[in-house]
């Protein structure tokens, strides 16, 4: 029956994420592990995607949404301001902010961000994907234009370049810059 079928459409924080077949992603922090692991796939064999969170608690989160996506992901649990790659490794950084577990305005997630920038390529570009609310009623609920006032400036006081909020959009924010 048609309303069986499985959409063929990808989850709306994947495409805002931007990435494509290719590139070197890197993520950072885990929300939903399946998110973690669409985006894992979204780079194919040609490319590499890794994901870097605080403790082995969601690493085993990370590599379990990466192997039900049938995604290859270099997955390390190691203190998110001091990233273990070295500089300019990737073309994209993906930050669950919800996965961090503290706001963008705090100090860590600061020194998060300036590390994020270090391992970044030159033109490479950070999107932070912010909310992801449970329930019906979170999902249409429109976050407050001032919060996005807080992640505009944790990026800008990184030193990223032309941030901006891309959408907002069920339950979502997504915010762009680059380096």
């Amino acid at each position: 029956m048609f309303f069986l079928r499985k959409s063929t459409l990808e989850r709306l924080p994947v495409a805002m994420s931007g990435v494509r077949m290719g590139e070197r992603a890197l993520q950072i922090g885990v929300d939903d592990a399946s998110l973690v692991g669409a985006i894992a796939a979204k780079v194919g064999l040609s490319g590499h995607a890794a994901v870097a969170v605080g403790d082995q608690r969601q690493a085993a989160r990370a590599r379990a949404g990466t192997a039900a996506a049938g995604a290859l992901a270099d997955v390390q649990a190691a203190a998110l301001d001091a990233l273990p790659f070295s500089s300019d490794s990737f073309d994209v950084v993906v930050v669950h902010a919800r996965g961090i577990g503290r706001s963008l305005a705090d100090e860590q997630a600061a020194a998060m961000l300036r590390d994020t920038r270090r391992v970044l390529r030159g033109g490479g570009r950070i999107v932070v994907i912010e909310g992801g609310a449970r329930g019906l009623l979170a999902r249409f609920r429109a976050a407050g234009l001032g919060e996005a006032r807080v992640a505009l400036d944790a990026l800008a006081g990184a030193g990223f370049r032309a941030a901006r909020l891309l959408a907002e959009r069920e339950g979502y924010r997504f915010f762009e810059a680059v380096k």
